[in-house]
């Protein structure tokens, strides 16, 4: 019975460390396709501390985090 317990706690571990590891991902491709999309270089704005171009990375961040981290957690239930 607890051998049973402890594959289930292994395959919920793997399952949320390959989910962060796509999440990471998507949010590489996000800033990619962000950085493609506007006319300016985004890492530039950043390092010149352009707070508007932050707040939209963050954002995306974030909102990227929120779907991925969903779907995660749906998946362990």
């Amino acid at each position: 019975m607890q051998s049973v317990d402890i594959s289930i706690t292994i395959m919920n571990f793997c399952y949320a460390f390959f989910g962060a590891v796509l999440t990471i991902l998507f949010m590489i491709v996000g800033y990619k396709i962000f950085d493609k999309m506007t006319p300016f270089n985004t890492s530039e704005q950043l390092e010149n501390k352009n707070i508007a171009v932050g707040i939209v990375v963050g954002s995306i961040f974030i909102g990227l985090g929120i779907a991925i981290g969903m779907v995660i957690g749906m998946g362990l239930n």
